[in-house]
């Protein structure tokens, strides 16, 4: 299990839209789909979340313990010293899907409204990510406050 650094939690959460946070998933057949995810945010020290609202193959291969990859990169954590390596940040996790119930009432309350208004009716469902690995560019551990 390993720790969102504090450091990264605004970064996540406000990467939409110039630094949008990449989520990529295993298809059925062994291809990765990566795709770009407005609605990703840090959920609390150990999960990151995100509002799936699609009906493509990311959709339909979703469901409880789909393993997830989640990439940040923002130049300016480069710039800064942040992420010296890239200003990348790379979460690996394991997901738990939630179609009702207090998670999946928090992580629509928490989605940025750009996102909601993609879901006016709420016909997507919350994904909860249990964050087992947190790394640079380089593969090794973020070591971040």
């Amino acid at each position: 299990m390993a720790k969102i650094p504090n450091s990264l939690r605004e970064h996540i959460d406000t990467a939409f839209p110039a630094n949008v946070v990449l989520v990529a998933s295993a298809l059925p057949n062994g291809f990765a789909q990566v795709s770009p995810r407005g609605s990703a945010q840090v959920f609390d020290d150990e999960h990151l979340s995100l509002w799936e609202r699609g009906h493509g193959s990311t959709n339909a291969a979703l469901k409880d313990g789909s393993k997830l990859t989640f990439y940040l990169r923002k130049s300016q954590l480069r710039e800064n010293g942040m992420l010296p390596k890239g200003g990348v940040a790379r979460f690996f996790g394991t997901a738990t899907i939630h179609k009702s119930g207090a998670i999946y009432d928090e992580i629509w309350k928490r989605l940025i409204q750009p996102e909601k208004d993609r879901d006016p009716q709420k016909k997507g469902f919350a994904v909860l990510v249990k964050i087992d690995r947190a790394e640079d560019l380089d593969g090794e551990a973020l070591k971040l406050p």
